[in-house]
């Protein structure tokens, strides 16, 4: 993206993609963006180390844990391209 639009971390209420149109650094917008992407980036993770933890775990993990952490780790892979995404097209 260029011309100061940056890919949000949220979609909006019909579920599109949301963009940001500023020039300036450090509004409201952007810090709230910010702060999202870094909780989604934590979460990420979280939920890395914790399927870690299952997979080499003394005891077989369940089916339902394996599927629960299959449906996070998608979660997050989805947030972590997003946020992937948005920060190159802010590259300049």
């Amino acid at each position: 993206m260029n011309g100061g639009m940056r890919l949000l971390p949220w979609n909006g209420p019909d579920g599109r993609r949301c963009y940001l149109s500023t020039d300036e650094e450090g509004g409201y917008l952007s810090q709230l963006a910010d702060d999202m992407e870094a909780a989604q980036l934590d979460t990420a993770e979280e939920v890395l180390r914790h399927t870690n933890e299952l997979l080499n775990g003394s005891a077989e993990a369940t089916a339902r844990e394996l599927r629960f952490c299959v449906h996070r780790l998608c979660e997050a892979l989805r947030d972590v391209l997003r946020i992937a995404k948005s920060r190159g097209g802010r590259v300049t």
